[in-house]
């Protein structure tokens, strides 16, 4: 008798919670929450809030259109689906996106993190604007699948959406602009800063020697392509993986039609890449071990290859091990738990 009513008082407190949550401080924002921090060391950001004000209403709006499935066609899919949280708004789920009605995309969906700081977007650079990036997903066949008109008219026709996009920019229309803008207000606050590294970096922490080591390694071996602090130089590379049959997927070519672009990727941001499995832009890697076994092997594939692969990196086992040691040091957990970020509809 007794565990009934326990479990019945559980039951009433899950269901106060959930119907009161929206008031609940960890889905608050408020001026100080949307304030543009550039971290110690950083370099000065390619995108510009000057034309895209930040505010706590323009922030609200784009998340809630970011976990919003109204988006897409099938009324299923949000941002949030597939760029989750917990993996640094990647997708530990599948090697490859899913979209609406079951579809399957062509490429692994890529960590969403210190997105102010790319001047392209995409793994081949198709989008050379951040506010024009979820134009990409939005109406991708084997994305959202839906026509940007129609989702237009779907918010201007909801309930709640009028209001919020009034509180955000002065009245009731619901335009692409404003879409956007609010979207970039919301993952262009996405700054991952605060991993060990970083506080090794600010003689706030130390390295193991393990870490110290790789560490050391990195410079040496891998800091070519990935740049500190941001650890990715913004390049498009071509690291001599051999073409998925299926997808047939050769990257910066299929925007630049230029056959030296064959198969070169933008070299993605290795900052919290202990939780951004599966690798690579085919999700092709399951591990940060198969990545380095496959540089340390130097059997490479194409004839425009990096100038730094034109033969084996060489990376010994122990070295590997240390190199992983360091690369776990770029995981900031105070970034995957952020609670601006987390999904209001969240079920507690």
């Amino acid at each position: 008798m007794k565990k009934g009513i326990v479990v019945a008082l559980i039951l009433v407190s899950i269901i106060s919670l959930n119907s009161f949550k929206q008031d609940l401080p960890i889905f608050s924002i408020t001026k100080k929450d949307v304030v543009l921090k550039i971290p110690k060391g950083f370099p000065k950001p390619v995108y510009s809030f000057k034309e895209n004000k930040l505010t706590p209403e323009g922030f609200l709006l784009g998340r809630k259109l970011f976990y919003d499935p109204i988006l897409s066609k099938d009324y299923f899919l949000s941002c949030g689906t597939c760029h989750q949280q917990i993996a640094a708004f990647a997708h530990i789920d599948h090697k490859l996106s899913h979209g609406v009605f079951g579809r399957i995309g062509m490429r692994n969906v890529p960590a969403l993190q210190n997105l102010i700081w790319k001047d392209e977007f995409m793994f081949d650079g198709g989008i050379n604007h951040m506010d024009l990036q979820p134009l990409a997903p939005i109406t991708g066949e084997t994305e959202m699948g839906e026509e940007l008109s129609y989702v237009l008219f779907k918010l201007q026709n909801d309930s709640i959406y009028p209001s919020l996009f009034k509180n955000a920019f002065g009245d009731t229309s619901i335009t692409t602009e404003r879409l956007f803008k609010s979207l970039s207000q919301f993952v262009g606050l996405m700054i991952s800063s605060n991993s060990k590294y970083d506080q090794v970096k600010n003689g706030k922490a130390y390295f193991s020697i393990e870490e110290q080591t790789g560490y050391k390694i990195f410079k040496l071996k891998c800091e070519n392509c990935h740049k500190e602090p941001l650890f990715t130089n913004n390049s498009y590379q071509n690291i001599g993986l051999k073409i998925d049959p299926t997808i047939k997927d050769y990257g910066r070519y299929r925007i630049t039609k230029n056959p030296l672009d064959s198969m070169r990727f933008k070299v993605p941001s290795l900052r919290n890449v202990e939780m951004t499995y599966p690798y690579m832009h085919d999700g092709r890697f399951n591990s940060l071990e198969q990545i380095l076994m496959h540089y340390a092997a130097g059997k490479y594939v194409g004839s425009n290859i990096d100038s730094s692969l034109k033969k084996s990196i060489g990376l010994t086992k122990t070295e590997q091990e240390y190199l992983v040691a360091f690369l776990k040091t770029l995981t900031d957990r105070s970034f995957l738990t952020d609670r601006r970020f987390i999904d209001p509809n969240f079920k507690f």
